[in-house]
């Protein structure tokens, strides 16, 4: 029997756990004998090992807890991999919401295009009381794709996608640790996949809320990431073997442009106190990402500060 393994990455995200899990167990069209559910909790005190104990007592499939002390995002996801049983391997990150019919359709368009990875799209979700920047915010943590389901040519990120094991380059520690800290470890898996001749689709009715947590929902923390956003096709064409040094010329002149024209409209836009400032501001972040992507420039989002990974 095909076992599929949804897996959800968590720490020191009790009650987003709690949401997420249980938007699983009322998963819809799809037999839950071939299910499973994967907690990793990224957290090195195992804060989540009690709310994981509860949530099985209740769940209607499976619950496998693993401990990952070692803090990074693809630590997280690699231990994953290591105990999930499942030929195809789901991803719904501790702060989204599954409705019940997302798995379902994950798994037929999976089915009707032969892909190796499936992506959904992504919601992103603020409580009433964020006022300021509020539809720049929703917007920065969602993700938008094709209003219609098909191939697609490109990849999304890790979070609320299906992927076929046996299409994994390494079926059990896929994700490179060397983007632990400062994520787009996704990126490289799907770049890897994609030369190597992987297929992707799109399933457009496969969507998930995104709840951010609050301390997430202002510019000090959108615009830090915009940028680190905006390093990642630059760094992924340098961390190609051989590099691809035209490709990193050609990011980091496209950067530069944007993050001019955009940098000088965006402080116009701020100086005159413009409603549209935060888009704006969002693009010069992500070029001037493109052209400062090397060494001092990196942010780490994950695993320093809190002592585990924080996934987006």
């Amino acid at each position: 029997m095909t076992v599929i393994s949804m897996v959800t990455p968590t720490v020191r995200r009790p009650d987003g756990l709690v949401v997420a899990a249980r938007s699983l167990f009322r998963q819809q069209g799809v037999d839950h004998a071939r299910l499973e559910l994967v907690v990793v909790d990224n957290d090195p005190a195992a804060s989540a090992r009690a709310v994981v104990e509860h949530l099985a007592a209740e769940a209607p499939f499976p619950v496998r807890y693993v401990h990952e002390p070692e803090p990074g995002v693809a630590n997280a996801r690699n231990a994953a991999l290591a105990v999930a049983q499942g030929e195809f391997v789901a991803f719904l990150d501790d702060d989204e919401e599954a409705p019940p019919g997302w798995l379902a359709a994950l798994l037929a368009i999976q089915a009707r295009f032969q892909a190796d990875v499936v992506f959904g799209p992504v919601r992103g979700r603020a409580p009433p009381r964020v006022v300021r920047h509020r539809a720049y915010l929703e917007r920065f943590f969602s993700r938008e794709g094709p209003s219609e389901s098909g191939a697609i040519e490109h990849y999304y990120g890790c979070g609320n996608s299906l992927l076929r094991r046996a299409a994994l380059p390494h079926p059990l520690r896929p994700f490179s640790s060397v983007r632990n800290h400062i994520g787009g470890e996704d990126d490289l898996l799907f770049g890897q996949m994609k030369a190597s001749g992987a297929r992707f689709a799109w399933a457009a009715e496969a969507w998930v809320w995104e709840d951010p947590v609050p301390a997430r929902l202002t510019l000090r923390y959108a615009l830090p990431r915009a940028f680190a956003y905006g390093q990642g096709p630059t760094a992924a064409a340098a961390a190609r073997t051989p590099p691809d040094w035209l490709g990193v010329a050609g990011w980091m002149t496209q950067g530069l442009v944007q993050a001019s024209v955009f940098g000088a409209l965006a402080a116009v836009k701020w100086a005159v106190r413009s409603p549209n400032f935060a888009p704006t501001a969002d693009k010069a972040a992500r070029g001037l990402g493109k052209t400062l992507w090397f060494g001092p420039f990196k942010i780490e989002f994950y695993g320093r500060s809190s002592g585990g990974v924080r996934l987006p």
